[in-house]
């Protein structure tokens, strides 16, 4: 059995109302989390990096440079790679600069992902991939060759009702879950546990009481999903999963995952 912790890179500051609907104005400090386990077989593995010093200083692009002051992230001691130096696999939920930022730290390690959509970022001009918040500089150059796609990996029914799921390492400990809506080839992660199944379901939305009180935020936030409709979706069969028993994880939730 597998069990995941989840460390937080950075924090970032938006006001509640930004995040949950009916929220006040209170500032709420955000973290960016990731992921991190160890497989038997396949060794320490990451779910996505979090913010990194290569979002956050050095020689960026202009578009690059202006997020970073959007956004304003304050790294933590736990921001990649000096918290994990070493790594030999990373799955990624999805291409957003706060979950991929530290991957040309990680020449050697087998990246998951899913393949539809790196191939159609990767055919987008810079200005379409900005208006996404995916950024070329922040993806190795040889992604295309090293990533195993989740499309390609072995099929299987994840439990709690979340449907159709990808076998990362062949053995059930770990699913790759579509959870669209949010960004193209948004995916979280199953890991099984005869108890409580955990879903690390990355951004399927800011705050699980988002999620579990039907309080996803409307505009302005609203406005940067991939598709409304899908992420309303998603989170209904986020709610059924937790329902039947399911732990669930997010990156941004102030809370710590339970």
């Amino acid at each position: 059995m597998i069990e995941p912790d989840f460390p937080n890179s950075a924090f970032v500051t938006a006001p509640e109302r930004l995040v949950l609907k009916g929220g006040g104005w209170r500032p709420l400090r955000i973290p960016v989390r990731y992921g991190r386990f160890d497989h038997r077989i396949f060794g320490r593995c990451l779910i996505d990096t979090g913010y990194s010093p290569r979002v956050t200083t050095g020689q960026r692009s202009a578009p690059l440079w202006l997020y970073s002051k959007i956004l304003a992230p304050k790294l933590t001691d736990r921001a990649l790679p000096r918290a994990e130096p070493a790594i030999n696999v990373i799955l990624l939920s999805h291409l957003h600069a706060d979950h991929v930022s530290a991957l040309r730290d990680y020449p050697e390690a087998r990246i998951f992902a899913d393949g539809a959509a790196l191939d159609h970022f990767l055919a987008k001009g810079w200005l379409a991939r900005t208006h996404k918040g995916c950024f070329r500089e922040l993806l190795p150059d040889d992604l295309k060759e090293r990533v195993i796609r989740f499309e390609t990996l072995p099929r299987e029914e994840a439990p709690l009702g979340l449907g159709e799921a990808a076998d990362i390492f062949g053995d059930g400990s770990v699913l790759a879950v579509p959870l669209p809506g949010h960004m193209r080839g948004h995916t979280g992660f199953l890991f099984r546990n005869p108890v409580a199944p955990i879903l690390y379901a990355a951004d399927a939305d800011w705050l699980s009481r988002a999620i579990l009180e039907d309080r996803s935020p409307g505009y302005p936030a609203r406005f940067i999903l991939d598709d409304p409709e899908a992420a309303a979706q998603t989170a209904i069969r986020i709610r059924n999963f937790v329902s039947l028993g399911g732990r669930l994880a997010l990156c941004h939730d102030p809370e710590a995952p339970a």
